[in-house]
């Protein structure tokens, strides 16, 4: 069985390559009795894919949530990765900016906390790397502007995919591109901020 966030979407792929495995969908709001099944479904010996509509499962995915469950409930099934395309990795190659160490910080929490981040971002000495949405990223631009206007940042947009497209500057040169650029706020973003 092949897991999938959207198994719409999952199964454009499958049929450009005429897999007809059976899908089933797992994503944010599945409930519990899903897993449960999945679970049951590979306790009986059966083998289960889990892929994700962009990025790699389980990487600021709800598959980690399965992840972790059939880790915990099945410690004898054997889980084994097909690496793949991924933001976070993909921003660090192409950057040009040094980020041997860095923290990843997923996808920044909506409203509690959040301005408190961007203080730690500020002070951090290594490079910082977060997903984002089109919705929260020119908020997010404006609060680097006032926590750390003279950092470096580059953003990914729609890394690995047809609309790719990278910037690069400070979070006022960025917000200004975007300005000029409104057609440009959307997909999904991957935001480096280099280190001090």
């Amino acid at each position: 069985m092949i897991l999938a966030e959207d198994t719409r979407v999952t199964k454009k792929l499958l049929s450009r390559y005429e897999i007809s495995t059976p899908t089933m969908s797992y994503h944010a709001n599945s409930k519990l009795s899903k897993l449960d099944r999945i679970v049951a479904f590979l306790e009986e010996g059966n083998d289960a894919a889990l892929v994700s509509d962009a990025g790699t499962p389980a990487i600021s995915d709800p598959g980690v949530e399965l992840v972790a469950a059939v880790r915990k409930l099945l410690p004898d099934v054997r889980i084994v990765t097909v690496p793949g395309a991924s933001a976070l990795t993909a921003v660090i190659s192409i950057a040009g900016l040094h980020a041997a160490q860095f923290t990843f910080l997923g996808f920044l929490p909506h409203k509690k906390g959040r301005e408190t981040l961007f203080t730690e971002i500020a002070a951090n000495e290594r490079a910082s790397i977060f997903y984002e949405s089109p919705h929260r990223i020119l908020k997010t631009l404006e609060s680097l502007t006032k926590h750390a206007p003279d950092r470096t940042i580059m953003i990914g947009r729609e890394l690995t995919k047809i609309y790719e497209s990278t910037l690069f500057g400070t979070p006022a040169e960025l917000l200004a591109h975007f300005d000029e650029h409104k057609d440009e706020v959307r997909g999904e973003f991957v935001v480096l901020i280099a280190g001090k």
